[in-house]
């Protein structure tokens, strides 16, 4: 059964964690899955491994306490996010298959732009040079799973520096637009296609060429 693409714009965060949270306990065995794509208003979400200490300097944007895996993060305009709402039993699939999966889909969109995405063991998620592009962090609930990733497009990284991203102490972010100053990508393009990607792969088919 294909995956539902819904493409929700840019969304405040808390009801969108309700409303994920809402379809994770109502869905049944035979729930269509479905995929979010989305952009958020400014806003720091702590994960389940978070410590208070990682919030450097919030100021004035919110922070959320939140059930995925991981520490703390950031999400704003210009960076997409990708949530997974599976059911990872039918689908086959094991967090780790899910992780690779979603790493795997990042670096293969990241490729088409001529740049080179990378993982880092023990640290979820796609670097470039060792600069953090991509988050990523899950919840599994009843075999079921939902949150997801986040790629920075075309966004303002100031509000990384207010944190120590997912918990890592002087950790650099970089976003495609930073990496391709001379022909920054097109945010809708990306997201489309980031959305086309992961679909292909949960499918089971090649992923789309560049």
């Amino acid at each position: 059964m294909p995956a539902v693409l819904r493409e929700l714009g840019l969304v405040d965060y808390l009801p969108t964690l309700q409303a994920m949270r809402e379809f994770t306990d109502a869905r049944d065995a035979h729930s269509a899955d479905e995929l979010w794509l989305l952009q958020h208003h400014p806003v720091f979400t702590q994960g389940q491994a978070g410590r208070a200490e990682h919030l450097l300097a919030p100021g004035d944007i919110p922070v959320v306490q939140v059930d995925r895996g991981g520490q703390v993060t950031y999400h704003g305009p210009g960076q997409w996010v990708l949530y997974l709402l599976l059911d990872l039993r039918r689908n086959g699939l094991g967090v780790r298959d899910l992780v690779d999966l979603i790493e795997d889909s990042v670096r293969e969109l990241l490729a088409g732009y001529g740049i080179c995405g990378e993982g880092k063991p023990g640290a979820p998620g796609v670097y470039v040079a060792g600069e953090k592009i991509a988050s990523l962090g899950l919840r599994v609930r009843r075999g079921c799973s939902y949150h997801g990733v986040a790629l920075n497009v075309d966004m303002d990284l100031e509000p990384f520096a207010r944190i120590n991203p997912c918990g890592y102490p002087g950790q650099a972010v970089t976003s495609m637009a930073r990496l391709l100053p001379d022909a920054p990508p097109d945010l809708d393009a990306v997201g489309a296609r980031l959305l086309t990607i992961v679909a292909q792969r949960l499918d089971g088919a090649p992923p789309p060429s560049a």
